[in-house]
């Protein structure tokens, strides 16, 4: 059976090392990078906590002994359902199951001015070229004598109170409050603000009231401002619309306000549903379709429980994917397929310091502080892949902790060498001397 999957993110590469030397199968692994992304702790990479490297494993070196899995790194381009076969950036490769993982990228609900100028979070790339941007802006404070334009560069929106806005406006606040003014003591970091918009009641909607309430004491205690209830409207660079019709003056702001999942051409768009995802049925296949299957973020498997599809979480694209792996066996084997049913096992988000809320549903146990704080850390060390990953993220976490310091402020700018005039004469003289002597 030639499965070929597309997509090496959580759900991808979990069946493709499932389906790692195993009798029966011949896997190609598809992603348009080289590596896998820890997309969790994004936000510690844009905040200088991490290095990129330290959450990116090298999909090769996955499988490094492998005799049945290889690795693409090109773009999918469409999808031909009734040829089975997929259209790459360079290739047509045909399968017999097609696995597609894609994930999903940042909503932008088609406002061009947000695409424009808001930062999005949802790749190592965009995390580093935030990072560079936040330091930037304050190499520019120092240097500013505008009173408003130093108001500007010093105010940061981040739109979204999901984990990911939570975690980033808390680890700012950190920085704001632990790193930065010693590395810029020309600037008065009391002026420096920090807002975080939800369109909701609550941030943390998706988790137990308890911790939406907990989460937003802990942010007001680092000097975040929370406003609920209230959208971004509209950004143009300088100044963030409200949809009260009030504006806040700001050259950063971070969208985490929506994701869509990334649907390849060749799909049937009325198979497409809320969110951008593909609707799948019990054991994740394409409704209509019967070797073509999606997993993780993309797929939209509409259910009782479940009307609008599992969570986007990383345990939920785990769990499909091993079932994924289930299913092809039995299918090699000519037995019945089993029906998906995620295993819910809590939900948690960290805002800081010792600062983190933990929900587990069954038995119902909700935790905070500093307890759900190396719950929350135990934990994403054992997703991370790779030992030295673990030890380093490990390390620089440690050394956080104790110095209320991180090292990896630095920003990295591309390096023009400067073209040099050609003198024709010289160098007609200099090909000549290099000629051998007859």
């Amino acid at each position: 059976m030639k499965v070929v999957i597309v997509g090496a993110g959580f759900a991808g590469l979990r069946l493709a090392r499932k389906l790692n030397n195993k009798n029966g199968f011949e896997v190609l692994l598809i992603d348009k990078f080289n590596y896998h992304q820890f997309q969790p702790l994004f936000y510690q990479v844009a905040t200088a906590a991490l290095d990129a490297s330290n959450i990116s494993f090298p999909l090769r070196k996955a499988f490094h002994k492998s005799r049945n899995v290889r690795i693409r790194v090109e773009e999918l381009k469409e999808v031909r359902t009734g040829e089975k076969v997929i259209i790459t950036e360079s290739e047509t490769i045909p399968y017999d199951v097609l696995v597609l993982a894609l994930g999903a990228d940042t909503n932008f609900f088609n406002n061009q001015n947000l695409i424009t100028y808001a930062f999005p979070m949802k790749s190592t790339v965009e995390s580093i070229q935030l990072r560079h941007r936040f330091i930037q802006n304050f190499e520019d404070a120092v240097r500013t004598q505008d009173p408003a334009h130093r108001e500007r560069l010093l105010n940061i929106v981040v739109a979204g109170g999901g984990p990911t806005g939570v975690e980033l406006a808390g680890a700012l606040a950190e920085m704001r409050r632990y790193v930065l003014p010693s590395d810029y003591p020309e600037i008065d970091f009391r002026k420096m603000n920090i807002y975080l918009l939800e369109g909701g009641e609550r941030v943390l909607a998706a988790m137990d009231p308890r911790s939406s309430d907990t989460a937003i004491g802990y942010l007001k205690k680092l000097g975040v401002e929370v406003r609920l209830r209230t959208i971004l409207k509209d950004y143009d660079g300088k100044n963030a619309l409200l949809g009260d019709g009030s504006s806040i003056p700001t050259e950063m702001v971070i969208w985490a306000a929506g994701i869509r999942g990334n649907v390849p051409a060749g799909i049937d768009p009325s198979l497409v549903v809320r969110g951008n995802r593909v609707k799948v049925d019990e054991f994740n296949r394409v409704d209509g379709l019967e070797h073509v299957y999606v997993l993780g973020d993309l797929a939209a498997m509409v259910s009782e429980r479940y009307p609008l599809g599992h969570p986007q979480v990383a345990p939920a694209a785990i769990q499909q994917a091993e079932q994924l792996y289930e299913n092809l066996k039995r299918q090699v084997r000519n037995q019945p397929m089993k029906p998906f049913e995620y295993k819910d096992k809590g939900s948690m988000a960290t805002v800081g310091r010792n600062l983190a809320v933990v929900d587990v549903p069954k038995p119902k146990l909700h935790f905070r502080g500093l307890f759900a704080w190396l719950i929350w850390m135990g934990l994403h060390l054992l997703l991370i892949l790779g030992v030295k990953n673990r030890l380093f993220v490990f390390l620089n976490w440690v050394y956080s902790y104790i110095t209320y310091d991180q090292s990896l402020r630095l920003i990295f700018k591309e390096f023009y060498r400067p073209k040099q005039p050609v003198d024709a004469t010289k160098q007609a003289q200099v090909a000549g001397s290099a000629r051998p002597e007859s």
